[in-house]
């Protein structure tokens, strides 16, 4: 197979979030909410494995008549943070005035942030909250807790985004990468396990949910406090 074959295959592999973000959008439609995750999670998938895809096989390179950049993004945008705004609406868990002001907040800064050019740091993590509202809105569906401690989650998230606080990229941040990509890979394994139980009040995913989400949102937060050690320190 070819270079610009095997560049090609990436960015058609790449392309297929955006199915996978229909099929979530038709579930949550029909408030089929553990559906729509299920797909999620699979979306969440494809755009963990494409990148280091991407970069293997160079396709700014070898299949530059696409732009991966921008097709990410579309994709990103709607399986991050448009679907899950939706489910957040739709739901209830966030009911009355709390419901408009959230989703209109997640996608009004959401998409400015998309666009920030100063939204990567040097060691390849985010600077600012990096709009992984799906995260945040899988752990509110199966955590459930008072909505106006989900609202001030949210509240807080979205100011995020615009502060110096630095969020890991659990697969290109190279600084405890060893935990990080583990915890990564298990918040998959655990979002899709709470969604293909309906989010069961006394499933463990709830726990595993909590534990790698909570890691993965202050990691990065975590590295600023703690600066890293340079060879030849003491």
């Amino acid at each position: 197979m070819s270079n610009s074959l095997k560049a090609l295959s990436v960015h058609l592999f790449t392309a297929t979030g955006a199915v996978f973000a229909m099929l979530a959008m038709l579930a949550a439609v029909d408030s089929k909410w553990s559906l729509m995750f299920l797909w999620l999670v699979v979306a969440f998938v494809v755009d963990g494995i494409d990148g280091p895809l991407a970069r293997k096989y160079d396709v700014q390179k070898h299949a530059a008549q696409f732009d991966g950049v921008i097709l990410d993004m579309i994709i990103d945008y709607l399986t991050y943070i448009f679907i899950p705004a939706f489910a957040l609406f739709k739901s209830g868990l966030l009911p009355g005035w709390t419901g408009w002001v959230a989703i209109i907040v997640i996608t009004f800064a959401s998409v400015l942030y998309m666009v920030n050019t100063g939204m990567k740091t040097k060691d390849k993590s985010f600077m600012g909250f990096p709009g992984c509202w799906n995260m945040v809105v899988i752990f509110l569906f199966a955590i459930e807790p008072n909505f106006w401690i989900s609202f001030a989650l949210v509240t807080l998230l979205a100011v995020a985004m615009f502060l110096p606080l630095k969020f890991i990229h659990p697969v290109r941040t190279l600084r405890w990468r060893v935990v990080s990509l583990p915890m990564a890979l298990a918040w998959t394994f655990f979002a899709g396990w709470a969604a293909w139980v309906d989010f069961h009040p006394e499933s463990w995913a709830d726990w595993g949910l909590i534990i790698t989400t909570g890691y993965l949102l202050v990691a990065g937060i975590a590295q600023q406090l703690v600066p890293e050690r340079r060879t030849g320190d003491v």
